[in-house]
């Protein structure tokens, strides 16, 4: 399991999302104004910034936050 970051620069919320997921194992952050973090959010539809993905092992999305930040508690849940 991984959780995959997505945030761009001028992005007012992102440094919360970036803070929240510090010290968590198997994160990937993904800059969606740079080409390959533009061609990993599209292959997850993900639109706006920040949205946290946790998938699979096969890279399969298990749950979503898109557009926002989970509470510590919902991403603890599912992702420790």
């Amino acid at each position: 399991m991984r959780l995959k970051v997505f945030v761009q620069d001028d992005c007012p919320k992102c440094p919360a999302a970036k803070e929240l997921v510090q010290g968590l194992p198997e994160v990937e952050y993904f800059n969606i104004g740079q080409a390959d973090g533009l061609a990993e959010a599209a292959y997850y539809d993900i639109f706006c910034t920040p949205s946290l993905l946790v998938v699979d092992d096969a890279g399969m999305e298990m749950q979503a936050w898109r557009c926002n930040i989970p509470s510590r508690n919902d991403l603890r849940e599912l992702y420790p």
